[in-house]
Formats: C-alpha cells, sequence, structure tokens
C-alpha cells in the first residue's frame, strides 16, 4: 500500500472522531430545545438554583447576549460558513483532541443554524431555542459546547499541540532525538578516526 492510501485511511478515523462528537452535541442539543418548547410553553419557568439559574423559553434572533438581533440572516451565512471550513479542517487535522473540538464546535454551530433555518418566517431569520437563563444572559446547550471547543482550542495551542503532523502523514521527530542520533556519528566517526 503507497503512502498516499495509507495517509488518507489514516486521516478518516479522524473525521469519524469529529463526526461522533458532531453528532453528540447536535442530539444534546436538539433534544434538551425539544424539552424545553414542550416543558416551558406559555411562559413557564423551572428554577434550578434560585436568583442563579432557571429554565425560561425565549427566542432569540440574534448570536450571543442578543447581538446583531436585526441581522438574523447575516449570522445565518456566517455560521454556514463556519460549519464548512470546520468540516474542512476535521479532514486536515491528525490529532484526535483536534477533532473532538472541531467536532465540538461544528455541533453547536450547526444546532443554533438548524433553529435558524427550520423556524425562519423569511430566509434564514429564524430565532434559536434559548432556555437556560443564567441571570444576565440565556443560553441554551449549542452555547455551552461553542465555549468549551473555544476554551479547548485556547488550551491546545498554549500546550502546543500540532493540528497537523508532516505532510507525509508521519509524526515529526523531535529535534532532542535530532541532537543525539548527531551525538552518536560523530562518536562513531571518531572512533573509526583514530582506529586508522
Amino acid at each position: 500500500m503507497n503512502p498516499p492510501q495509507t495517509t488518507r485511511r489514516s486521516r478518516s478515523k479522524y473525521v469519524a472522531v469529529f463526526a461522533v462528537a458532531a453528532v453528540i452535541v447536535l442530539v444534546l442539543d436538539q433534544g434538551t430545545k425539544a424539552w424545553a418548547k414542550q416543558a416551558l410553553s406559555g411562559g413557564n419557568i423551572i428554577e434550578v438554583i434560585p436568583h442563579l439559574l432557571s429554565f425560561v423559553l425565549v427566542r432569540n434572533p440574534g448570536a450571543s447576549l442578543g447581538f446583531a438581533s436585526g441581522h438574523t440572516w447575516l449570522i445565518s451565512i456566517l455560521a454556514f460558513v463556519a460549519c464548512v471550513l470546520l468540516a474542512y479542517a476535521s479532514a486536515q487535522t491528525d490529532s484526535h483532541e483536534w477533532a473532538v473540538l472541531l467536532g465540538t464546535a461544528f455541533g453547536g454551530a450547526a444546532g443554533n443554524l438548524i433553529d435558524r433555518v427550520v423556524y425562519a418566517e423569511h430566509v434564514l431569520d429564524g430565532r434559536v431555542v434559548d432556555f437556560i437563563d443564567y441571570g444576565w444572559s440565556v443560553g441554551n446547550v449549542a452555547d455551552i459546547f461553542l465555549t468549551i471547543a473555544g476554551i479547548g482550542v485556547c488550551a491546545l495551542v498554549l500546550r502546543g499541540v500540532a493540528f497537523r503532523s508532516g505532510l507525509d502523514g508521519r509524526k515529526p521527530i523531535p529535534s532532542s532525538s535530532w541532537s543525539e542520533d548527531d551525538s552518536e556519528d560523530s562518536e562513531v566517526n571518531g572512533q573509526g578516526s583514530g582506529a586508522r
């Protein structure tokens, strides 16, 4: 089997990790939204932690914190572009950690995008189903996973976790290994010169 075929097959497992993460997030997001629409309809409010956390049904036309509420269609287009880029990135990485975070972000973005498409009155102007009231903002499960993905990406960058290894699909050899090999070669060459 030639190297390109091996690389493609090995990369497919990271795409699978991405897909599993995305599906899990989508199921959790859409499932909780379906529950919220049924349990919180008619203005019902469920207090989880008094004065701190409650469940209340809100239809949000904008982004987080109601930002750009008058440009729902633009937010929808940006979310679609983000999903396409995340899916493309999943085919480029060979890191399980990056694949999980990319899938998590995709699931969150797609979850809110689904709302904007399904509940649209015109074109991409649907309102997102929010129901988790933090007191200062109301969000949903998709927002939580988007936040987790953002924090996770920052953590991977700070830890220096590579998004992709060498173009040939092989993991890069640490520089320390090269130094050790060079030292060994120098010793061998030195001994050989002495023998002459």
